[in-house]
């Protein structure tokens, strides 16, 4: 055989060996309730779930101070306490956890479905259970910003009861605004609701409601300029601002609720389940099934009506229950 000349290597036919990654039986994306109900009952199962968590491991939860209404914990449990007993538990069932956001996915059916991670790499797995909640939308204001869980939520339910007999404001105009302030109706001295235009978004009826109770008013063609006070470390006021003249004015109050919406975090499978208008992923029939064969979904990634702790883990349950049983089948 001759030897090369200079600068040249010797040809091979000899296949350069590649790094596969062996696929996984069942991936969860998501760490909130659902996400993480899920990983205790599929490692219960002997699955040992590859758990992905996303930018805010445990989810919305760990951004909530005392929660007082998930049953077992009747002297209330802080959000973050609450998530970090569920990773633990799921944990030490085997689950096995890794810090990743899918940027894109590939899901085909009874074949491996196939993810694309952010740091460039790619997932196959088996079986796959969609948890990755929802974001509230924000106003986006610094003074916001620096207030929430100080006076400002995106939830009535979780902290209504703590600003009893004081004036509480409600950003919206829609069902869930609407809703929103009935609630609070149950605390506060007064509810206020803002909003930027001159008639709400919302049903009939909801808005017949509002408009008749005696301890609803609502603000017309109004925005939130400023949220005060961050120096105080609480809400003590608003800064508004009137959409047709520009005014500035300032309402007093103790609690400013933003409802303005949820985004469903479901991007990353845009053309490749079924989403409704507003971007949730739509069920293929009773529990936690897609129209995907192996793809499964639970928590607020789904469900924009009731979107509270109890019942994302509820639906965590049945994703894996019936990953489980797929997978067996």
């Amino acid at each position: 055989m001759e030897s090369p000349s200079p600068g040249q290597a010797f040809s091979s036919t000899v296949p350069v060996p590649q790094v596969v990654t062996p696929a996984e039986s069942l991936v969860i994306l998501g760490t909130g309730p659902a996400g993480l109900t899920a990983a205790i009952y599929a490692a219960r199962a002997g699955l040992a779930p590859l758990v992905l968590e996303g930018v805010q491991p445990g989810g919305q939860l760990t951004t909530t101070t005392e929660i007082e209404n998930f049953p077992g914990f009747p002297d209330g449990i802080q959000g973050f306490d609450l998530m970090e007993n569920f990773h633990r538990q799921a944990e030490r069932f085997g689950a096995r956890f890794r810090t990743a956001t899918v940027t894109g996915s590939e899901l085909r059916g009874n074949g491996l479905q196939k993810l694309h991670l952010d740091d460039g790499s790619f997932l196959e797995t088996k079986a796959l259970i969609i948890a990755t909640g929802a974001a509230a939308r924000w106003i986006g204001l610094p003074s916001e910003e620096a207030l929430k869980n100080k006076g400002v939520s995106a939830c009535a339910t979780c902290d209504g009861a703590f600003f009893r007999n004081v004036r509480i404001a409600v950003v919206g105009g829609g069902d869930t605004a609407l809703e929103e302030a009935l609630f609070l109706t149950r605390f506060g001295s007064e509810v206020v609701i803002l909003h930027r235009r001159d008639q709400f978004r919302g049903s009939k009826i909801m808005q017949e409601r509002v408009l008749q109770h005696k301890k609803i008013r609502v603000l017309w063609n109004r925005v939130v300029a400023e949220v005060l006070d961050p120096a105080q470390g609480k809400v003590t006021g608003l800064r508004l601002r009137d959409t047709v003249t520009g005014a500035v004015s300032t309402l007093e109050c103790g609690a400013l609720f933003v409802a303005i919406g949820h985004e469903p975090n479901t991007r990353a499978f845009s053309g490749q389940l079924e989403l409704d208008p507003a971007g949730y992923i739509r069920l293929a029939g009773p529990g936690a099934r897609t129209a995907v064969p192996g793809v499964f979904a639970a928590g607020d990634c789904v469900d924009q009506v009731y979107r509270q702790a109890i019942t994302a883990a509820g639906t965590g349950c049945q994703a894996a229950m019936d990953a489980e049983r797929w997978l067996a089948g």
